[in-house]
């Protein structure tokens, strides 16, 4: 939306300790999840930057999960 401010945060460990809600987000994700987010947690400054890298890492997980069940039909 025009006009409205993202709050900008140092990481997203400062992130979730700060915002009640985007805490609830977080710990709302599965565990495998969290710990790939937390390994990059540099880079993540805001909520919306939090929603978007986990969209992100949930599709290239999912991918990794289908290109492992067919490598069984090709090794």
């Amino acid at each position: 939306m025009k006009g409205m401010k993202t709050v900008k945060y140092n990481s997203l460990h400062d992130l979730i300790n700060e915002s009640a809600s985007t805490r609830k987000y977080f710990l709302s994700l599965p565990a495998d999840m969290q710990s790939q987010l937390r390994k990059i947690g540099d880079c993540i400054h805001s909520a919306s930057e939090l929603h978007i890298t986990a969209s992100r890492l949930e599709g290239h997980m999912k991918a990794v999960a289908l290109s492992n069940d067919l490598d069984r039909y090709f090794y």
